[in-house]
């Protein structure tokens, strides 16, 4: 059998924390996942709330082109028939190609949460799974807290994935679902059941012991061939396992195609599409997909990676649709100067007088709490300003920022005034906004279109600010971000000050400075 991926984001991973999907949010999800070549979508637990059964109507409507879909449930109740019992029935229903059913396999968890017979149990797996089989459904039974069931009493553990088998079941799934197993234990264990059971073996892991992708990996070297997962981990308590790292690991480190390459490019397209409707920020650190994954700091290792990259990368970042990025800051040396510089179509080499000359200012401000990680178009203004690259656009003659509030029952009043210099013309402008910041902006905005209308595609987009001494109160110095993008591109800009205003101000300008002279103005 084929190895088939299984994605349960919108079930397992819709309860972390966090994170609750509307009924068009679990749609766009599912004809995603699709579309990447995600074998299984596990849509939701139609007993369980009206949203999922509202999900699975809309499905039925317009079904997966590639995907099979999955309704989730559990066995039957204690001391019931399959036909009384509304969860079984509501799976019929829901006229799914296939249905997942979990089941105990833990003795310790059929004794003190489902408080029945150890028999009991085997005749709730045997029962559900014959009675969704007479609907011609593949069955696919999820057997819960499997590997704390084997390590508890191995015999009973496998009693349970048997009872599966016999009654029909087409993939038993082996879940660690408390996530406490390790990947030794995983691979162990998962070898023993390959070797009484006949039908394909699953894994299900979580990720409460950091170890759900290598504990997916290891059951796979013993045998299973259906894994399931979500996307970016999300799932309860600390996660489930990545199917972010576990499809490029699959594909790219062990040769197993279970994902076409061409598709594999948008993985990390997926990534962040998920990640934007989840309306959780996607991890920096996230191997294979995060920002930083393909992220050099350090100037050894920007040196090396100019000679070749895989000196300090395991896979090509293209290879999942990720990219290359060279960090700037203290660490810098002059190759990680050189690297960002050529794509300035500057020729500078390591002995040139620019390149000394940017490290040490690089320096410089790195001391004083600039960061230009988060902010490059501050650092290619600082090169220009050296390089001889760069064009005043203006030039500031008086600035002001009255905060008021006229009475208790108002709100505050803010008012920004500015007196400019640009090309020799003398413009005097006044703006309100909502706050100092905003109120800077649209001033400085007011006063500069007419001298440079293209500035109307370019809008601020994020604001951040961050305290760089925490021990000196309100008198800390502050270090502002600014984002800002013009339909085309979005950048990032820098301020450091112990004034929160002046701050602001040397980040905006230096946005709208580097938005205006990229184009050549």
């Amino acid at each position: 059998m084929e190895l088939t991926l299984y994605d349960t984001t919108l079930r397992d991973g819709a309860q972390m924390e966090g994170i609750s999907f509307s009924l068009e949010d679990k749609i766009r999800i599912a004809r995603k996942l699709d579309e990447f070549g995600i074998h299984y979508i596990e849509g939701g637990w139609p007993a369980s709330n009206p949203k999922d059964l509202a999900f699975f109507k809309k499905m039925s409507e317009e079904p997966l082109k590639n995907a099979k879909l999955a309704a989730f449930g559990s066995t039957r109740k204690a001391n019931r028939k399959p036909e009384d019992d509304t969860n079984l029935v509501m799976l019929v229903q829901m006229d799914t190609p296939t249905v997942t059913i979990f089941g105990k396999s833990w003795d310790f968890q059929v004794r003190e949460v489902l408080k029945v017979s150890l028999e009991e149990n085997l005749r709730m797996i045997d029962d559900s799974i014959r009675f969704l089989k007479s609907f011609n459904r593949e069955v696919i039974f999820d057997a819960e807290h499997f590997f704390d069931g084997y390590k508890s009493d191995p015999a009973y553990a496998i009693e349970c994935l048997l009872a599966a088998e016999e009654a029909g079941a087409d993939i038993i799934c082996l879940a660690d679902t408390n996530g406490g197993s390790l990947p030794h234990e995983v691979g162990e264990i998962t070898a023993s059941v390959k070797e009484k059971i006949k039908k394909p073996l699953g894994i299900h892991a979580h990720n409460d012991s950091e170890t759900a992708v290598a504990n997916t990996i290891e059951a796979v070297r013993a045998g299973a061939v259906h894994i399931q997962g979500t996307i970016n981990g999300y799932g309860e308590r600390c996660g489930n396992a990545n199917l972010c790292s576990i499809i490029p690991i699959l594909v790219l480190k062990m040769g197993l195609e279970v994902i076409d390459k061409e598709r594999l490019k948008h993985l990390v397209e997926l990534s962040h599409f998920v990640a934007e409707i989840a309306n959780i920020v996607p991890a920096n650190n996230m191997p294979f997909v995060g920002r930083s994954a393909f992220a050099h700091k350090g100037g050894v290792h920007v040196d090396a990676i100019r000679k070749n990259p895989r000196s300090y990368e395991h896979i090509d970042p293209e290879l999942v649709g990720n990219e290359r990025r060279v960090l700037v800051s203290e660490l810098s040396g002059s190759s990680t100067i050189l690297y960002k510089t050529k794509r300035l179509d500057l020729d500078l080499t390591k002995d040139s007088k620019e390149t000394r000359l940017i490290l040490e200012k690089l320096v410089e401000l790195e001391n004083q709490g600039y960061h230009f990680e988060g902010a490059e178009a501050s650092f290619e203004l600082l090169v220009k300003k050296i390089t001889g690259g760069y064009r005043k656009l203006f030039d500031l003659l008086g600035l002001r920022v009255i905060v008021e509030k006229r009475s208790e029952e108002e709100g505050f009043v803010t008012e920004a005034t500015l007196k400019l210099s640009v090309n020799g013309q003398v413009t005097h402008t006044v703006a309100e906004g909502d706050g100092p910041i905003h109120a800077l902006d649209n001033a400085l905005r007011k006063a500069l279109l007419q001298f440079y209308p293209e500035l109307e595609k370019i809008r601020l987009t994020d604001f951040k600010v961050r305290v760089i001494s925490g021990t000196e109160g309100t008198a800390a110095k502050v270090r502002v971000l600014v984002e800002s993008f013009d339909g085309e591109e979005v950048w990032s800009t820098i301020g450091v000050s112990t004034n929160i205003i002046e701050a602001s101000w040397q980040a905006l300008v230096e946005s709208i400075e580097y938005g205006l002279l990229k184009g050549g103005k």
